[in-house]
């Protein structure tokens, strides 16, 4: 796979905040260490193995830590897609979803309570090559 390109800590709170902005809540941090964890959980590695293999999976990983794990006060599932949508987008890929697919896959997948592989499927499925 070819070097791969990771959003930052501030990337990842402007998106969040921009949300926020534009769709309403509360703005607000709840536990930055849960943040960095979510930032830091598709660049995961043993023994020199990336353990997320595909950009599929290093997305799913991202979303799965963003969407449960709640370290913002609000807007968690907004932000668990639209920043793994651009985690995308920079990695050469867009999603292929209606607005209404794109809105209701966090709140299926938090409410089923989808698991790791159901949601990296999803993310390749639903994305396209742009590059």
């Amino acid at each position: 796979m070819k070097d791969v390109v990771y959003l930052t800590l501030d990337s990842l709170i402007a998106i969040h905040d921009s949300m926020i902005e534009e769709y309403g809540g509360s703005f607000g941090i709840r536990d930055l260490g849960l943040i960095q964890s979510a930032l830091a959980r598709p660049q995961s590695s043993f023994g020199g193995e990336d353990l997320y293999q595909d950009i599929f999976s290093k997305a799913a990983a991202l979303f799965h830590s963003l969407l449960f794990n709640h370290a913002f006060v609000d807007g968690n599932k907004r932000t668990s897609m639209v920043v793994t949508a651009r985690f995308l987008a920079v990695n050469g890929y867009e999603l292929d979803v209606s607005q209404k697919e794109f809105v209701a896959f966090p709140l299926r997948a938090e409410n089923t309570h989808l698991d790791f592989e159901e949601i990296a499927l999803w993310f390749k499925k639903h994305s396209k090559k742009i590059r």
